[in-house]
């Protein structure tokens, strides 16, 4: 990320962890005192429905100040879709030059695609498919922060699943390494 702000779109289906995966980037901003502004819409989250979350990093002091929780429309910079039709629903908040991150087997069109469940089922975690995401987008390089800080944040949280966690989002920052060695 250069001097300036960084918003970031994701979204997913109640359950699949947009609030967590949002939660992740925060804290890494703050551990990298940065500035930062969420927004979440739940909608009918409970129900496998769609789920949006809002978040804006930014330095602190920088050129432009934080000032509103929503990203408007054609603005973001990121979008980490955890479904695939998350592009179709919420795909309109992304800018002309932003980045798209897809939880897909395959896709036509703009972005970077990656089956996330089937890597989180084959380390035994199917749940853990957001972080693979997570990973994968991280991995780009594309976001305001580098594996270590969201694996830091992991560790912070800590539980009996912290190395599950951690297996799942360095399997998607290898898998990007992976894709653009392949596409490169």
């Amino acid at each position: 990320m250069n001097n300036d702000m960084q918003q970031i779109i994701v979204s997913g289906l109640g359950g699949q962890g947009v609030l967590f995966v949002t939660r992740l980037l925060a804290d890494a901003a703050l551990g990298m005192d940065f500035s930062v502004l969420i927004s979440e819409t739940h909608g009918m989250a409970q129900r496998g429905g769609n789920v949006i979350s809002h978040l804006k990093v930014a330095p602190r002091g920088g050129p432009r100040p934080l000032v509103s929780t929503l990203i408007r429309p054609g603005r973001a910079d990121v979008l980490l879709a955890l479904h695939p039709e998350a592009v179709s629903v919420h795909g309109y908040f992304l800018s002309p030059a932003g980045e798209a991150f897809v939880n897909s087997p395959g896709g036509a069109g703009r972005g970077h695609f990656m089956d996330a469940g089937a890597v989180a089922s084959k380390l035994g975690s199917p749940v853990s498919s957001n972080l693979v995401l997570l990973g994968f987008a991280v991995g780009s390089g594309k976001l305001f922060c580098g594996p270590e800080a969201i694996e830091s944040v992991l560790t912070g949280i800590g539980g009996k699943r912290l190395q599950t966690s951690l297996d799942a989002f360095r399997a998607g920052c290898a898998a990007f390494s992976r894709a653009d060695a392949i596409s490169g």
